[in-house]
């Protein structure tokens, strides 16, 4: 990693993005720790696939809390089939979920 002025980048802008296309990470120091890191695409795409990844991830733990703590629900193939249809109404078990959680038929929380 180097760690270079704003105005060194600004009067040799090529050389800069030559080494950051090599690989190298580039720290622009800034007022105000402010600072800017310039990275290649590669190792930009690799960040934001981990930052999806744990995104996805937290989803997962947070569907196997929920699980543990008994708060979910459970449908049949025929069940779910059934809620395809436009004119579905919910099942007594839709309703008792619902309740149970706070949750208003037009999807807002009761207070």
């Amino acid at each position: 990693m180097l760690a270079v002025k704003s105005v060194n980048v600004r009067d040799n802008f090529k050389e800069w993005c030559d080494k950051i296309s090599m690989g190298e990470t580039v720290v622009i120091s800034r007022p105000r720790n402010e600072n800017i890191y310039m990275i290649n695409e590669a190792e930009y795409n690799a960040l934001q696939k981990a930052k999806r990844n744990a995104e996805y991830l937290a989803k997962i733990n947070e569907s196997v809390d929920n699980h543990e703590k008994g708060d979910t629900i459970s449908f049949t193939m025929e069940e779910l089939r059934a809620m395809e249809s436009e004119d579905w109404k919910p099942t007594e078990k839709v309703l008792e979920f619902e309740k149970k959680h706070g949750i208003q038929r037009n999807g807002e929380a009761k207070k």
